[in-house]
């Protein structure tokens, strides 16, 4: 195997890993966010507390759009040449981002829209990288080897 193609299989192992754990920690922090108002009245009762902390939340959207734009980027330089995924993924998280200028009433449906979006890049991402006919068999690292 020559060193060119070493790198090709490394990119999309990073790129189909990026995309899988964006899925997951987009979906588990939405899920989080969601769940969150309904698990605060009963962790006192268990003797529990929580610190809502915004600062935090940023920082994992954040480091959410950064890896979503690094899978994307890989899969759209190596595969694709499509913009949408990136489209989704800005627009899922400047929603996610802005959730709190909608008011508390739509918080959670405006959070919702937003990591569907971004989960949603992810996901057409890994569609238009597996579709790919225009690549050769050779830097198709998703295939076994």
């Amino acid at each position: 195997m020559i060193p060119t193609q070493r790198v090709y299989i490394v990119l999309a192992k990073t790129r189909v890993l990026f995309d899988k754990v964006g899925i997951t920690v987009t979906s588990l922090c939405a899920i989080h966010c969601i769940l969150l108002p309904v698990l605060l009245p009963i962790l006192p009762l268990l003797g529990l507390t929580v610190n809502h902390n915004h600062a935090f939340e940023r920082l994992m959207l954040l480091f959410t759009m950064v890896l979503g734009f690094v899978a994307l980027f890989i899969g759209f330089h190596r595969y694709h040449r499509k913009l949408y995924p990136f489209y989704s993924l800005f627009l899922g998280g400047f929603i996610y981002w802005q959730r709190d200028v909608w008011g508390h009433e739509y918080e959670h449906v405006v959070l919702i829209v937003g990591a569907s979006l971004v989960v949603l890049a992810h996901v057409m991402n890994m569609r238009l990288c597996s579709q790919c006919e225009s690549c050769d068999t050779e830097h198709h690292a998703d295939e076994p080897a």
